[in-house]
């Protein structure tokens, strides 16, 4: 329609930025907070600090801004503040946008050649810091409570992307990295281990399938399993004015295999057909097998085709893989795990790398085929039985972070927190479930008095 104005829907409702840094105790309004419950659950998602510059802005090339919610007593807090990245730094000194996200050629002159990393992915707890991450620079070290600032961990030598994995037996943090080297978006890929002292212990680089948007990865006792899938980033393309990352569905999706000690020369790739996995649940090895439970995609969402028209909607549902390393065939089998789409899975991470029996995530009972989640799932893998709290009137829930009662508490045995949108009132909750009775819905509930927009991950840090 000629004259229509056409709003970001990344900057429209709960997606777009709050730029108000704030602090505030929050009113418990139903429940109470368990005593037991202590520590503060980090939160990261994108806030650009001005409008920005590409009108076809992606939602995840915001600037990060980490929420924290402290808990301790039965009582609740809450701040937010930006990562200070030099980023923000240099549009902050400039007093507008100067980076264009994926849209590179569309950025500000100054910017050119300078750091655009935005940490708005991911937020863990390693080595005595609290690192904000993402995927194409070094962890941002963020001072815990306060919030404040600290700057890149420069030993990483390089881009780290923001899911790596914790090993509860070692202390180990396992990463990796995609799109590594000079060139931009390319094929490389590195791996990386960082001790339990926060040293960084290996970094070793390789070459995938095709050069690809990686968002995760899985990590068993023994293995690191890579996914290659064809949500593909091409400079060439960009060059040309279309999209830098793009949906390329005649291409196969590959998982390559190597044991954590082991030579990258010894990677072997496993395939499947065209599919898409932003997150993984998590995988073990099983009777000279490995076992990935993932959330699987049938197309990428959030992203065009190659020549820039609309992909399709697609929702993600909780899958099996198996890959044999004593077989001939390095084909993936997969398996249906449930049928209720979602997104954001969690689990036990005590046993991260291991056999496991109880998961969680958020959910979209409306089956819309988009990000906005309105449930949270608890699915007892042993049994196959789900249990569904279901959020009414439009609210919508961010993923939920599973915390143990105690360090030797059973598995399972334990609370979620999340934070929900409430769409009526325009604001947010703070929310703590019975991790295995879900469907009860909250035994506690804060009033947040203005929205926490919605976001990628968190982590709860005890203590």
């Amino acid at each position: 329609m000629d004259g229509e104005v056409r709003i970001n829907p990344y900057l429209a409702g709960n997606f777009a930025p709050i730029r108000s840094e704030d602090d505030f105790d929050l009113k418990v309004t139903k429940g109470q907070i368990p005593k037991d419950l202590r520590g503060t659950l980090y939160r990261t998602g994108p806030n650009p600090q001005f409008e920005p510059r590409d009108p076809n802005y992606h939602w995840f090339t915001g600037d990060g801004m980490i929420h924290g919610f402290r808990v301790e007593g039965g009582k609740i807090s809450y701040r937010n503040r930006y990562v200070r990245t030099p980023k923000w730094e240099l549009e902050h000194e400039h007093g507008r946008s100067l980076f264009a996200g994926f849209n590179p050629m569309a950025s500000d002159p100054i910017a050119f050649g300078k750091d655009g990393g935005v940490a708005n992915t991911n937020i863990v707890w390693h080595a005595g810091k609290l690192l904000a991450l993402e995927e194409g620079h070094m962890p941002f070290e963020i001072e815990p409570g306060t919030l404040k600032s600290l700057g890149y961990v420069e030993p990483y030598a390089g881009r780290v992307t923001a899911h790596p994995k914790m090993d509860p037996k070692t202390g180990e943090m396992v990463w990796f990295a995609y799109g590594v080297g000079d060139a931009p978006l390319s094929d490389m890929i590195s791996y990386g281990v960082t001790d339990a002292s926060g040293k960084v212990v290996r970094r070793s680089d390789f070459q995938a399938p095709y050069g690809a948007m990686m968002h995760d990865f899985m990590v068993t006792e023994n293995y690191v399993l890579f996914p290659v899938m064809p949500l593909t980033g091409s400079l060439e393309r960009a060059m040309k004015g279309l999209p830098a990352y793009a949906w390329e569905p005649e291409k196969p999706a590959y998982v390559g295999v190597m044991r954590r000690d082991a030579d990258v020369s010894t990677i072997r790739w496993f395939h499947t057909g065209a599919c898409y996995v932003f997150h993984p649940m998590n995988a073990y090895e099983q009777d000279g097998k490995l076992i990935a439970d993932v959330f699987r995609y049938d197309s990428a969402p959030l992203f065009p085709l190659a020549d820039g028209r609309r992909g399709d909607k697609s929702a993600a549902r909780l899958a099996r893989w198996t890959l044999d390393l004593s077989g001939d065939s390095d084909a993936i089998q997969e398996e249906m795990l449930d049928d209720l789409d979602g997104e954001f899975p969690r689990f036990d991470e005590r046993l991260a790398g291991s056999g496991y029996r109880h998961g969680w995530f958020a959910g979209d009972t409306t089956r819309s085929g988009s990000v906005k989640l309105n449930s949270i799932a608890h699915i007892d893998l042993t049994t196959g039985k789900r249990s569904v709290y279901e959020f009414t009137g439009g609210d919508l829930v961010s993923e939920p972070v599973f915390t143990p009662t105690s360090d030797s508490a059973p598995e399972g045995q334990g609370w979620l927190t999340a934070v929900a949108w409430r769409a009526a009132e325009n604001r947010s909750d703070f929310l703590v479930f019975d991790a295995q009775d879900v469907a009860a819905g909250p035994i506690a509930v804060a009033e947040v008095p203005r929205r926490v927009p919605f976001g990628f991950h968190g982590n709860w840090v005890a203590g």
